[in-house]
C-alpha cells in the first residue's frame, strides 16, 4: 500500500510548537474522527478504587440506566476534554 508523504514548512512547525496540550489532543481526536479510526478498541485495566466509592457509582448508573463502566468512560472522557 502506498502512503501520501506528508511535508511541513517552517512556518507550520513553529506554529505547532506552540500549540497547548488541549489543543493537540483536541486536533488527534479530531483526525481520527475525520479518518474514520475508531475508538471502539478497549484496554482492560485495574485501578483501585475504595469499595464505597464503586459501590455507590454502581447504584447511581443503574438507576440512571447507564453500566457504570460506560459511565466511568463518559467521566474520563468529560476531563481529558475539559
Amino acid at each position: 500500500m502506498k502512503r501520501a508523504l506528508q511535508l511541513f514548512s517552517t512556518d507550520y512547525l513553529k506554529q505547532c510548537s506552540t500549540m497547548k496540550a488541549e489543543e493537540i489532543l483536541q486536533f488527534l481526536e479530531d483526525f481520527r474522527t475525520l479518518h474514520g479510526f475508531s475508538s471502539t478498541k478497549k484496554t482492560l485495566i485495574s485501578l483501585r478504587i475504595s469499595e464505597s466509592l464503586l459501590a455507590t457509582a454502581k447504584i447511581k448508573a443503574k438507576a440512571a440506566g447507564i453500566p457504570y463502566q460506560t459511565q466511568i468512560q463518559r467521566l474520563i472522557q468529560d476531563w481529558v476534554k475539559a
